[in-house]
């Protein structure tokens, strides 16, 4: 009988996503034969595409497409496992495709999007097909669609790992292309201080109170010293209150006003913020799974 080795064990997890004690029964089944160890597996617990569907996918690309006329466009992101499924031609074509279907049939939500028709079956069937030819999980986890008011400009940068999409009213084409890239370097979180969340402004004047409180501050300063904070953070987050990454004499909210321009809106993907990625201890797993067993 072939040796069972733990480096084969692992191989047989990582295609197939089963439990290590199943593995090392198919194999010993399979009498070391790898691909005859994934069909037994794959006939006792389905499919990889089920499988992977429960992996994290926190890699992946925004995806962007615009009309001929440039005023409509769309960003999505589409995640992956690993970044060299997102260089993958078929998973760049899908992420492309579900781009222009955004913008065209201007679905409601992801739910809406994955029910409706991609090159004749549905995008959720596209995906799951998607997932058993390519082997890893994959999600589509958001996307905008934006009506220009004015004029379009984007930016990609880092591999279509950061999106950005403006719309500016008023200005020239470089202005807007500027003002793209100011967004992809200095992320701001809205346009201005209305689009910022009430418990992040709480939280920042909390932290400023206790900071001021610990450095011996009289207990009358602290509200000012807070509001102080607050102002300063608004700064940093907003778009107009930043200052401007290719002239730091000036805000972003005064170079719109030298050139009679305003941004009417804006949306900026970083791709995987946000989500948890797992750490997988193979030793750790490989222990567990054998106590369980020996139970």
């Amino acid at each position: 009988m072939a040796e069972i080795t733990a480096s084969m064990v692992k191989e047989l997890r990582e295609k197939t996503d089963a439990p290590m004690m199943e593995c090392k029964r198919a194999l010993t089944e399979a009498g070391g034969d790898l691909g005859k160890a994934e069909e037994i597996l794959r006939v006792k617990l389905g499919s990889k595409a089920s499988k992977a569907a429960g992996r994290i996918a926190a890699e992946g690309i925004v995806g962007t497409y615009f009309s001929a006329d440039g005023k409509l466009g769309s960003m999505i992101e589409v995640n992956c496992e690993t970044d060299f499924v997102a260089k993958n031609d078929d998973f760049l074509a899908f992420t492309r495709n579900l781009a222009e279907l955004v913008a065209k049939a201007n679905p409601a939500d992801v739910a809406a999007l994955s029910a409706m028709s991609l090159n004749d079956k549905t995008v959720e069937a596209a995906r799951t097909a998607l997932i058993g030819k390519i082997g890893e999980n994959l999600s589509i986890r958001r996307f905008a669609r934006i009506a220009a008011q004015g004029r379009l400009a984007s930016y990609i940068h880092g591999g279509s790992k950061i999106g950005v999409i403006v719309d500016v009213v008023g200005g020239d084409e470089a202005l807007a292309k500027d003002l793209a890239m100011h967004i992809a370097a200095s992320k701001p979180k809205s346009l201005d201080a209305s689009g910022v969340s009430a418990d992040l402004l709480d939280t920042e004047r909390r932290i400023a109170i206790e900071k001021a409180r610990e450095a011996g501050k009289p207990e009358t300063m602290l509200e000012k010293i807070a509001e102080g904070t607050v102002q300063k953070y608004l700064k940093e987050v907003t778009l107009l209150g930043q200052i401007f990454v290719k002239d730091d004499k000036q805000t972003i909210e005064q170079l719109l006003k030298s050139k009679g321009a305003k941004v009417a809106a804006f949306t900026l993907y970083i791709v995987g913020e946000g989500i948890e990625k797992k750490q997988n201890d193979f030793a750790a797993e490989v222990a567990a799974q054998a106590a369980q067993a020996a139970k």
